[in-house]
């Protein structure tokens, strides 16, 4: 069973697909599963990363607090100027011009964790890093899409924090004590732990897709395009910056996730808050979600082999 559990984990890309391409046949089949359901299914993915966590793992993160400040400013700037540049690039109308880029300055989400924890990275240092862009999105995502988008973009910054600690740092914690406090049962669940967040992420990518699916197939392509080559690009030079600082591979592999993953449904809430005159703004968030989920579970599952 346990060799099952993984194996299913390795098909990672193949069950976001197929999710995204059964939300876009029949969305019902994923509308269902949002709002609270969203936050407790990546709460209960968060939980199963902390059981795979020690005290020793963060000690030796807080050892490294150069791949926390190479990570945190590879994440705004790379994916801010990237969004920026491929609008302009694919000449983009305005609406998805200014989504693109507005969800290129956010901060990283919480599946990045999950893919890094799929992928054989540093799960600790993923969840710091994704603490760390989340607190200060409060300042950079505004300033980040009012330099490059003209607009200004208000941030529920308190709403912001209680969201990060209720989805990543509480059940992170919780797992982090089983392990230590209940090690016989914190191993019994382990195992469950990989295709469990497969299932999850799935779920999310299923919904956002279903909700959108009208304008992605009006608009699918060119969008389609942007969003890959915003997140491929993260991922490739988040990869890169992170070997040219001497990181080992461990390291290089989180920031590379870090920096291609963004938090998609802070882009959507804000697109549908701040421009809600103009509902097409939202539509890159939701494609990109899509786009960073299915190139992350790739990338996870190639470098899972090679770990």
């Amino acid at each position: 069973m346990r060799r099952f559990l993984l194996a299913s984990a390795d098909w990672f890309p193949a069950w976001v697909l197929a999710a995204a391409l059964l939300a876009l046949w029949q969305p019902s089949l994923f509308t269902w599963f949002s709002g609270p359901w969203i936050v407790w299914g990546l709460a209960l993915v968060m939980l199963g990363m902390g059981l795979t966590l020690n005290v020793a793992d963060f000690a030796a993160v807080l050892r490294l607090p150069g791949a926390v400040a190479v990570g945190f400013a590879a994440q705004y700037t790379i994916m801010p100027l990237l969004g920026w540049s491929v609008g302009k690039m694919l000449a983009l109308p305005a609406p998805f011009a200014v989504g693109l880029i507005l969800v290129a300055c956010c901060p990283g989400g919480t599946a990045s964790n999950v893919v890094t924890y799929l992928a054989r990275g540093n799960v600790a240092l993923s969840v710091i890093m994704t603490m760390c862009s989340t607190l200060a999105a409060v300042v950079m995502t505004p300033l980040l899409t009012g330099w490059l988008a003209g607009a200004y973009v208000p941030v529920d910054a308190w709403g912001i924090f209680l969201t990060t600690a209720q989805v990543v740092l509480a059940p992170v914690l919780a797992g982090l004590l089983l392990h230590h406090q209940a090690p016989r049962l914190a191993g019994f669940i382990l195992p469950a732990g990989p295709i469990m967040s497969v299932l999850v992420i799935s779920l999310i990518v299923g919904s956002i897709i279903g909700q959108n699916a009208s304008a992605i197939f009006a608009h699918g392509g060119q969008l389609l395009l942007a969003v890959t080559l915003l997140h491929s690009g993260g991922f490739f030079l988040g990869y890169v910056v992170g070997r040219l600082f001497g990181f080992d591979l461990g390291v290089a592999r989180t920031i590379s996730i870090e920096v291609g993953m963004q938090n998609s449904g802070l882009g959507a809430v804000l697109a549908k808050t701040r421009f809600a005159a103009e509902p097409l703004t939202a539509v890159p968030s939701a494609l990109s979600s899509v786009c960073h989920s299915l190139l992350g579970s790739l990338l996870a599952a190639w470098w899972r082999r090679r770990a």
